[in-house]
């Protein structure tokens, strides 16, 4: 018997539709999200310029914790930003079904997250308006950067890392942009005109954009390795007990993709509900990323087991000695809370139906962000406060201006997701209607 053929453009449409009405009038939700997270973002920018205005001495550092909130803080968006690019390429490249759910967000994330992380070094010079200082380049004072300083190799990671992110983004966009440009009218046609480079959808442009693609997410992956690995030595590089050690690189990169995962939990949970996407945003797709999470858990899991036993192993007492500080130090009650948060919370998702608990992801979600900016902050903050001389030993000073420019952070973060999600199609269209003819193409 001859089966007649399938006929998708009903589809197609309905997905145009759907994706792009995601993109019209907000709903009052987003209102709300939009006007908190710009409070947030104010109240961290306020904080700065008190900062620039009064001096570094009001965020709280001292001697010897001359790292502080602001590392911790670079060190954990940076995670974030490492994971969204890496998510997107490595699943591609494994062919991934449920990537065409997250791929669009975790993409965006890259790119935000890796802007908010390239303002904590500048925030943590003091006198921001000498950062030129930290970029190579011909000068007529014939001075040249500390190339063995730690930020200068942060300013190389993040500029390196951004150009790439920024590139991958807005080649997958290009298709979408073409379709916007078609289905949206008034002022904004002009901007995804412009931004579309004249895409046609010819077969040549079809053939040179998915070698293009296939090489971008091939070369991201190995890259997203070595620049977060590189933010690693910044640590890894000194001496300082608990920092000089080579697990440090794969533990970064396993790390930042644990984080980066529960991120993506956290935005698109809500994210489709308040857009009204779920037909495209299923709750298999959310177990297939769970299963992710805890396998990445574990991982992290292992490096924290693994880092006690190279200390104790190796008879180093200065490495001896800080570990249980850690354990049982000033530092205690974030120590155990990052391992409550990081190792034994995710493991419940080994129970399916936990797994396929939307509400249950997204609080887990929250607790494993807390739990990842716990791990750089004690990892940073506990070796700096209990070095090799007892007489050197000291806590840092808690600072509002700190606490506020964190806060801040996350405003920024979040406020421009919310105009991304306004502005640019948060799944891809031309991937949904690509699953559609092959499920079609077996029929």
């Amino acid at each position: 018997m001859k089966t007649e053929p399938v006929n998708n453009a009903a589809y197609y449409e309905q997905v145009e539709a759907d994706v792009f009405a995601a993109m019209q009038k907000p709903r009052a939700t987003y209102w709300l999200a939009l006007a908190i997270s710009l409070t947030c973002f104010g109240i961290g920018l306020a904080c700065w310029g008190w900062q620039i205005f009064s001096g570094m001495h009001v965020s709280g550092k001292n001697n010897p914790v001359g790292w502080y909130m602001y590392i911790t803080d670079f060190v954990f968006w940076v995670g974030i930003a490492h994971s969204g690019t890496l998510i997107s390429a490595v699943l591609f490249l494994f062919r991934a079904k449920f990537r065409k759910a997250f791929n669009r967000s975790a993409e965006a994330m890259t790119v935000i997250a890796v802007m908010t992380a390239g303002l904590f070094p500048l925030i943590h010079l003091g006198r921001v308006w000498f950062f030129y200082w930290l970029m190579p380049y011909p000068n007529q004072r014939l001075l040249w950067v500390n190339f063995r300083s730690p930020l200068v190799w942060d300013v190389f990671a993040v500029s390196t890392y951004f150009t790439v992110s920024a590139v991958f983004f807005y080649i997958g966009l290009l298709p979408d942009l073409a379709i916007a440009r078609r289905r949206i009218t008034g002022i904004r046609q002009w901007f995804y005109r412009i931004l579309s480079i004249g895409w046609r959808g010819t077969a040549k442009q079809w053939s040179h954009y998915e070698k293009l693609y296939g090489f971008l997410a091939a070369f991201a992956t190995p890259l997203v390795i070595s620049v977060h690995s590189v933010v690693s030595w910044d640590f890894a590089m000194s001496v300082i007990p608990g920092w000089h050690t080579t697990i440090f690189a794969p533990y970064f990169v396993a790390g930042a993709i644990f984080s980066g995962c529960a991120m993506v939990i956290t935005l698109v949970v809500p994210m489709r509900k308040i857009l009204g996407i779920e037909q495209y945003i299923t709750v298999d797709h959310f177990e297939s990323i769970a299963k992710l999470l805890l396998f990445t858990s574990m991982i992290v899991g292992y490096a924290y087991i693994l880092e006690y036993a190279m200390a104790f192993y190796g008879g180093n007492v200065f490495e001896t000695a800080h570990f249980m500080f850690r354990m049982l130090g000033d530092f205690r009650k974030p120590y155990w809370l990052m391992c409550f948060c990081n190792v034994l919370l995710p493991l419940t998702l080994f129970i399916r139906k936990l797994r396929r608990n939307l509400v249950y992801l997204f609080v887990l979600s929250l607790f494993v962000n807390v739990g990842m900016w716990l791990e750089r902050f004690v990892i940073i903050v506990t070796s700096l406060a209990h070095d090799f001389d007892p007489y050197a030993w000291g806590n840092p000073n808690w600072s509002w201006v700190a606490i506020g420019i964190t806060v801040g952070s996350f405003g920024m973060f979040f406020t421009f997701f919310l105009i991304f999600v306004k502005v640019l199609p948060v799944l891809s269209v031309t991937e949904l209607k690509e699953e559609r003819a092959h499920e079609t193409l077996h029929i």
